[in-house]
Protein backbone atom coordinates (compact mmCIF):
# COMPACT_ATOMS: atom_id res chain seq x y z
CA UNK A 1 0.00 0.00 0.00
CA UNK A 2 1.23 3.15 -0.87
CA UNK A 3 2.40 6.01 1.71
CA UNK A 4 0.04 9.22 1.67
CA UNK A 5 1.94 12.00 1.15
CA UNK A 6 0.00 15.53 2.05
CA UNK A 7 -0.55 17.82 -0.78
CA UNK A 8 1.04 21.05 -0.17
CA UNK A 9 -1.70 23.88 -0.70
CA UNK A 10 -0.21 26.95 -1.51
CA UNK A 11 -1.99 30.57 -0.10
CA UNK A 12 -1.42 33.67 -1.85
CA UNK A 13 -0.01 36.65 0.74
CA UNK A 14 -2.60 38.69 1.03
CA UNK A 15 -1.72 42.67 2.02
CA UNK A 16 -3.25 41.74 5.23
CA UNK A 17 -1.04 39.10 6.07
CA UNK A 18 1.81 41.38 5.26
CA UNK A 19 0.45 44.25 6.95
CA UNK A 20 0.20 41.59 10.01
CA UNK A 21 3.90 40.01 9.39
CA UNK A 22 5.25 43.82 9.23
CA UNK A 23 3.41 44.64 12.84
CA UNK A 24 4.90 41.74 14.55
CA UNK A 25 8.20 41.56 12.88
CA UNK A 26 10.88 42.37 15.87
CA UNK A 27 8.73 41.80 18.53
CA UNK A 28 7.83 38.39 18.02
CA UNK A 29 9.05 35.07 17.20
CA UNK A 30 8.86 33.74 13.79
CA UNK A 31 6.52 31.04 15.34
CA UNK A 32 4.06 32.76 16.93
CA UNK A 33 3.61 34.85 13.70
CA UNK A 34 3.27 31.72 11.54
CA UNK A 35 0.69 30.44 13.76
CA UNK A 36 -0.97 34.49 13.47
CA UNK A 37 -0.72 33.57 9.54
CA UNK A 38 -1.84 29.98 9.83
CA UNK A 39 1.47 29.02 7.70
CA UNK A 40 4.69 27.90 8.38
CA UNK A 41 7.78 29.33 9.78
CA UNK A 42 9.67 28.48 6.96
CA UNK A 43 7.17 29.99 4.85
CA UNK A 44 7.08 33.26 7.36
CA UNK A 45 10.46 33.78 7.07
CA UNK A 46 11.01 33.36 3.20
CA UNK A 47 8.33 36.04 2.70
CA UNK A 48 9.77 38.38 5.47
CA UNK A 49 13.13 37.88 3.74
CA UNK A 50 11.92 38.82 0.22
CA UNK A 51 10.11 42.12 2.20
CA UNK A 52 13.51 43.09 3.61
CA UNK A 53 11.37 42.67 7.14
CA UNK A 54 14.30 41.88 9.48
CA UNK A 55 12.80 39.18 12.32
CA UNK A 56 15.41 39.69 14.87
CA UNK A 57 13.99 39.97 17.71
CA UNK A 58 17.14 40.63 19.96
CA UNK A 59 17.34 44.01 21.13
Amino acid sequence: MPTKTKKTIRREWTKSDVKTLKSMARKTPVTKIAKALKRTPAATAAKAHLLGVSLDTRA
